[in-house]
């Protein structure tokens, strides 16, 4: 999970409070594409706090929560290879076919 914040400030805050229930937190230089000053970029605080908890924090700290985007479900099995007829379970008698008496 990744909450961004635009204060160093309010990016080290979080982490401490994330750090003080029990979650490890890191406070990262967020990048943004085609931004040359360091100035402008926002800061990251990166945890493995649940997405409810963090939710708090970064509500707390007018920041926001940015969540992985789902995992993508897996491919479907592929079909079963089901026999054309039923089996036969019993066979008949091995031997000439016998008669009835009349």
């Amino acid at each position: 999970m990744r909450a961004i914040f635009f204060s160093d400030d309010d990016a080290e805050e979080a982490a401490a409070r994330l750090r003080r229930d029990g979650y490890d937190a890191e406070v990262v230089r967020e990048r943004l594409a085609g931004e040359d000053d360091d100035e402008d970029h926002p800061w990251a605080v990166l945890t493995d706090a649940p997405a409810f908890v963090l939710e708090v924090v970064v509500d707390d700290l007018d920041g926001w929560l940015d969540e992985a985007p789902p995992e993508a479900p897996a491919p479907p099995l592929p079909p079963l290879d089901l026999p054309a007829a039923p089996k036969r379970i019993k066979r008949p008698p091995a031997g000439p076919p016998t008669t009835p008496p009349a």
